[in-house]
């Protein structure tokens, strides 16, 4: 008898245990996102926007990953006067899963609904989590509040946390495929859709080549145009001090395409070797610049090609 309450008793810890674990709510991160939370009441992942939201009672959740340098002008704007449509504002510190931070909370008014709204406000610390500036904004009409208390909000930012950059995740998310790596790295994916690759090599001594592929908007709409448009654009390349060697029209990837080939500085001062090359499509283009030092450049240049040919446009 005793025996057979030893084995009912084991069985019920045991399900208490799994009933526990069960109950352990994980964060949830959107799609490429550095950062996640654990979501209240009925958010789901958003489809419109990177977060979350429940579309029943209009309430949403809307996460920005946004590099380091916006930090400052966000922080700024948070503590202004200039937030008139945001009433009985509220600015402290915040602790959260990853760190620390500034919530910014209030009441406004639009289109004669009332929302509460939330904004939480920090800079990611931490080695694998450079370049990192988080914005979550949470907006709530008065008619959720039964379910989106104040509490819960804060609840739920609180579980805020980080996770290092999930680079699949982000590749996927792109409108082209990067076929053909040429033993180059990925680096960074920016919100921006640019996608930053260096040489593979980590211990070799001074500057390697790179590469940043990116698909932009626009674009000029006769093709006698392209070579200024092409060296325009140029001009926003990371390289100081530019001095242009050769530039033409080509096709690439069969479609009409423009090379340009320069010399100038890198952000270290030493002299690199250019090529910017542009595959226009409709109501857009493709940007690849591959960027090295000039005593690397024969080698490099071989590479930067096979990687621009390797893209597919999904």
């Amino acid at each position: 008898m005793l025996r057979r309450l030893f084995v009912y008793l084991f069985m019920a810890w045991a399900g208490l245990l799994s009933l526990a674990a069960a109950a352990v709510v994980e964060p949830v991160f959107p799609p490429g996102l550095r950062i996640g939370l654990e979501p209240s009441g009925d958010l789901k992942l958003s489809t419109r926007f990177p977060g979350f939201e429940d579309s029943e009672r209009k309430v949403v959740v809307v996460i920005l990953d946004l590099p380091a340098s916006a930090y400052q002008e966000l922080e700024n704007a948070a503590f202004s006067n200039r937030q008139r449509d945001l009433q009985q504002p509220k600015r402290e510190s915040f602790p959260f899963e990853g760190g620390i931070g500034f919530l910014i909370s209030g009441v406004s008014q639009q289109d004669g609904i009332t929302l509460y709204r939330w904004s939480l406000l920090a800079r990611a610390i931490g080695e694998n989590l450079q370049n990192l500036t988080m914005l979550i904004n949470v907006e709530v009409p008065e008619s959720a509040r039964s379910i989106y208390s104040d509490e819960v909000i804060r609840k739920m930012l609180a579980s805020v946390t980080f996770r290092p950059a999930p680079i699949q995740e982000q590749l996927s998310l792109l409108p082209f495929k990067l076929g053909n790596l040429a033993g180059f790295h990925v680096i960074q994916v920016l919100p921006t859709g640019n996608v930053i690759l260096a040489d593979e090599t980590t211990d070799a001594a001074g500057p390697q080549p790179f590469v940043i592929v990116s698909v932009e908007r626009g674009g000029p709409a006769e093709a006698g145009d392209r070579g200024i448009f092409a060296r325009d654009l140029l001009a926003t390349a990371p390289v100081r001090d530019l001095t242009l060697q050769s530039a033409e029209s080509m096709r690439i990837g069969g479609a009409p395409g423009h090379e340009i080939r320069a010399q100038g500085k890198g952000p270290a001062g030493d002299v690199v070797s250019l090529v910017q090359w542009l595959r226009f499509g409709s109501g857009g283009f493709l940007r690849v610049i591959g960027v090295s030092p000039t005593d690397k450049w024969d080698q490099a240049f071989g590479r930067f090609r096979a990687l621009r040919d390797g893209i597919v446009m999904r």
